[in-house]
């Protein structure tokens, strides 16, 4: 197979001088014109007077922020699935298709070719940014491996197909890469992640692997299976860069080490969504994703705490702040405009821009008012682990409220562990979270304070298997699904909690 790596560190060289001089203010602004300007004929464009914005704040006079709910009621739904001129011009030849991990409702969202090729070049980008922490490192002298959902796609109407994004990224991928990608199309077709999986653990076996990108989750059982093939040996010893993505690191990260150590590769996270890629690490593992500025999308930030306000301050890399948690926001090249894609993220850099992911605006656990984000519930559960020498596989947790009036409800964490814990030390775990999240929040401190608002949390934890059992049951296994950190929804959570419970998974 042919080494193109030589050509990727000429264009390396070239992209990142374009980073290093790169003004973060006038680069969005430009991409915020360059938006209104290209949709200013579409319905939307018209109905929010395009044609007069000039600058960020008329934009932001004329263009309340939406959500998905909001986009799909006032401009697409009646047009769909051609949802040409609604947002922006021309059509949308793909639909992603992403359900709400939390609320369970089947999103449609636009892709158009202008977001297929900036996905394509932010891919590109977490390339380059190896590279320039692995200057020797060869990423395409070997076959890269997505492990992702299936490619197989719905045909909607009108010639319009819908399904996973991984799945309409292969779809729209250039000839000359097939022959550097893995799974081969057919198998890359099948829905059924069981028999995906083995298929896959035995042929990727022949295979020269270089790059691996997924869900850490189903990355984790796809290495365990591997190992099992193997009898322990490095499944890809030529390994160079594992790209991760979609839920924190923090609880996967030891348990990759065994495997990663038998290679020289390196880990990178990423930031895609439904909605477009968002971000990169530029650095090292916990020191920030880089967001793109530069590739068709206009990012706003809304501080948690005017979430659900009328006219909610909007901040942008103008004016974010280190430190505070964000809601994002953004309006892109697939027609999405102010829209909330219901991701937090706190930033620790300006110049350039580099975040972190703290969860998302569902994932907020706050049934008594102690507002609870995910990033803070991650914290927890990994201080918890480390001082009880579990290693937690995945979690679930929900609140449970009071069963008669004026008692006192508190919160519940499904977790499975690699390993069944005693009694005693299900108690030091349940202990360190609670004591680890008054320490963090002070909202959740006072309710905690004597009982008076929350019980002490309890914990359930499950035997291993459970929760891809329980996905399997509910058609997400593999690809982008991913076990749902927190469930607001008493009901679907009380469903799940009996579901594991009476081992119907």
């Amino acid at each position: 197979m042919p080494d193109f790596t030589r050509f990727l560190k000429l264009y390396a060289r070239h992209r990142l001088g374009v980073l290093k001089h790169q003004d973060p203010v006038e680069t969005q602004t430009r991409q915020l014109l360059g938006l209104v300007r290209k949709a200013r004929g579409t319905r939307f464009g018209r109905d929010h007077d395009f044609d007069r914005v000039r600058t960020i704040a008329d934009f932001q006079e004329r263009v309340p922020v939406r959500t998905y709910e909001d986009l799909w009621r006032d401009y697409w739904s009646g047009a769909f699935p051609d949802l040409s001129g609604q947002t922006w011009p021309g059509r949308a030849p793909w639909l992603a298709v992403s359900s709400g991990t939390t609320s369970g409702a089947t999103k449609y969202l636009p892709v158009t070719p202008a977001m297929m090729r900036a996905n394509k070049r932010a891919a590109i980008d977490v390339a380059v940014h190896h590279l320039a922490n692995r200057p020797d490192s060869r990423p395409l002298s070997g076959k890269t491996f997505m492990l992702g959902g299936t490619t197989a796609l719905v045909d909607q109407g009108q010639g319009i197909l819908s399904g996973d994004l991984s799945g309409i990224a292969v779809k729209g991928q250039s000839a000359w890469m097939r022959g550097f990608s893995f799974p081969p199309p057919d198998l890359a077709l099948l829905d059924d992640w069981e028999e995906k999986l083995a298929r896959l653990t035995r042929l990727s076996l022949q295979e020269r692997i270089t790059m691996l990108t997924g869900t850490p989750g189903w990355m984790l059982i796809l290495f365990e299976r591997l190992h099992q093939l193997t009898e322990g040996k490095a499944p890809f010893p030529d390994l160079e860069l594992v790209v991760h993505g979609g839920v924190a690191w923090d609880l996967y990260r030891d348990r990759f080490r065994p495997f990663l150590d038998q290679t020289h590769a390196e880990t990178r996270e990423v930031y895609p969504a439904s909605e477009g890629f968002i971000a990169v690490a530029d650095r090292g593992d916990g020191e920030g994703l880089r967001l793109i500025l530069d590739n068709g999308i206009f990012f706003e930030f809304i501080p948690l705490s005017e979430l659900g306000a009328d006219r909610p301050v909007r901040h942008w890399v103008g004016n974010l702040e280190t430190g505070t948690d964000y809601a994002i926001v953004l309006s892109s090249n697939s027609g999405m405009f102010a829209y909330l894609i219901g991701d937090t993220v706190r930033f620790v850099d300006h110049a350039p821009p580099r975040l972190l992911i703290t969860g998302r605006t569902s994932y907020m656990l706050s049934a008594f008012g102690e507002h609870l984000i995910g990033s803070e519930l991650d914290a927890a559960i990994n201080r918890a682990a480390s001082a009880t020498g579990l290693t937690v596989r995945e979690y679930t947790v929900g609140a449970l409220l009071p069963e008669s009036r004026g008692g006192v409800g508190h919160h519940l964490y499904l977790v499975e562990a690699t390993e069944q814990p005693d009694d005693e030390r299900i108690a030091r775990f349940a202990a360190t979270v609670d004591q680890v999240l008054q320490d963090m929040n002070e909202d959740y401190r006072a309710h905690r304070i004597n009982d008076a608002g929350m019980n002490p949390p309890a914990f359930r934890f499950l035997p291993a298997g459970s929760f891809e059992r329980w996905m399997a049951m509910k058609g997400k296994s593999g690809g982008q699904h991913k076990v749902p950190r927190v469930i607001t929804d008493a009901t679907k959570f009380a469903t799940m909690v009996a579901e594991l419970r009476d081992g119907t998974t």
